[in-house]
């Protein structure tokens, strides 16, 4: 029995450390694609617009 207790003991953490490293690993995905639209924006932004040609009317 001793060895049973041995090993629960040891191995208590891994399941609240997996479910920490989800949680983390997908904030920092959200993050990731946050930060990538919002870049893509400011580039759109940015962007000069083409000059608009006056139409010439006769």
């Amino acid at each position: 029995m001793t060895k049973k207790t041995d090993k629960e003991s040891s191995n208590s953490w891994t399941g609240p450390a997996a479910i920490a490293g989800a949680a983390i690993g997908s904030a920092a995905l959200a993050a990731a694609l946050l930060y990538s639209s919002r870049r893509k924006e400011r580039a759109e932004k940015a962007k000069p617009k083409p000059p608009v040609e006056p139409i010439d009317t006769d």
